[in-house]
């Protein structure tokens, strides 16, 4: 993730096992920016902290020399720990970008991957979940983000890729193969994801199991005010029976539901502290999107605080309307799951972008 620097303005800055109010609980007011965001972060998280590193990038013009390439001429300096916070508003830095760098959060786990489970996790294991199903490409680097986080907390991950299995493992299929259940899916049945999910899901589920989709268990929570599993209802599951031998959840391709904006809320609360990126200097951040779920989270919590932030996403895997198509889905879906507590005056303005989508400079090469 790359942050421009861009003139300075004012801005201001955003559940706990118990914390989202039931309809009748709820005030007539809804709360401030703040306190919504304090609502909303006041509950168990799958990173201990949001913390990340900020590296600084600076650019600088070799002189005397040309040719040999589109930055043979170009010099970058990496400085691993540059002034943030209010200290940017009055050092002269030059030509210069940061990267947040939230791919070291975890060995195996890429960074975006790490942020749209943040929130996710833990409402699965309060749910008392015990298999997750996914699924994703043969190098997807979501499925293994799904295989190693639930084996890091005791869930089974099955895990369903797109195509042949390769004669030598490598990458995140690797990964995958390690800590998750891995079945390979030709691409005519994977086509139809939702049905070829709920179908794998039964399966894992048994007779005496139950499955659900992550929005209906977060769904339940908002309705309830609780997490207690007694009081959640598995799709397909036995009349008559309270206790499971399976209970497995369907976590969508890519995360791309709007739980996983979640994530993107508690990192954004973060980067917006005084002695980071602060309050009152807009940056431009540049991301590249699959899914463009990070990118939605990104500017639906920066809109939402008032912060002047500008989310520019580069699209890798398909047409501007398609992202258009999702980020309209994704804005809809967080206001219904959270409409006690959003203030729906302040993202007003959500439904005519809040990113702006650009295409990559090169061709994405054929999927294998």
């Amino acid at each position: 993730m790359k942050l421009h620097c861009c003139p300075a303005k004012t801005a201001l800055t955003a559940i706990n096992k118990n914390g989202f109010p039931s309809a009748q609980a709820l005030p007539n007011t809804k709360p401030s920016g703040e306190e919504f965001m304090s609502k909303l972060l006041r509950r168990r998280w799958t990173l201990l902290s949001p913390d990340t590193n900020i590296h600084q990038i600076t650019v600088s013009s070799k002189q005397g020399q040309k040719g040999g390439g589109l930055f043979s001429n170009v010099s970058f300096l990496k400085n691993n720990q540059p002034r943030l916070g209010n200290m940017m508003l009055y050092e002269n830095q030059g030509l210069s970008f940061y990267i947040v760098r939230d791919d070291l959060l975890h060995p195996f786990v890429n960074g975006n991957k790490a942020r749209k489970l943040d929130g996710l996790l833990p409402l699965i294991e309060d749910h008392g979940v015990t298999d997750v199903v996914t699924c994703g490409g043969c190098q997807s680097a979501h499925a293994a983000a799904v295989a190693v986080s639930c084996a890091e907390r005791g869930l089974k991950s099955h895990l369903l890729l797109r195509g042949e299995q390769p004669q030598i493992l490598t990458g995140y299929n690797l990964i995958s193969t390690i800590y998750g259940n891995v079945t390979y899916v030709p691409r005519s049945f994977y086509a139809h994801r939702e049905e070829m999910l709920q179908t794998h899901a039964s399966m894992v589920a048994g007779h005496t199991g139950g499955v659900v989709y992550c929005n209906d268990i977060i769904d339940s929570s908002l309705a309830s005010q609780t997490f207690e599993c007694s009081k959640f209802v598995l799709r397909d599951a036995p009349r008559g029976t309270e206790n499971y031998s399976r209970k497995v959840a369907i976590v969508n391709e890519g995360a791309k539901d709007a739980v996983a904006l979640l994530g993107m809320f508690r990192l954004v609360d973060h980067l917006s502290q005084d002695h980071l990126l602060g309050k009152k200097r807009a940056f431009n951040f540049v991301v590249d999107s699959g899914t463009g779920t990070t990118a939605v989270g990104l500017g639906l919590a920066a809109m939402y605080l008032g912060l002047p932030w500008k989310i520019t996403a580069v699209m890798l895997a398909d047409t501007m309307d398609t992202y258009r198509q999702q980020e309209r889905r994704l804005i809809a879906e967080f206001k219904r799951q959270f409409r006690f507590l959003l203030d729906c005056h302040k993202l007003n303005g959500a439904n005519d972008g809040i990113v702006h989508w650009v295409d990559r400079c090169h061709p994405r090469k054929e999927k294998q």
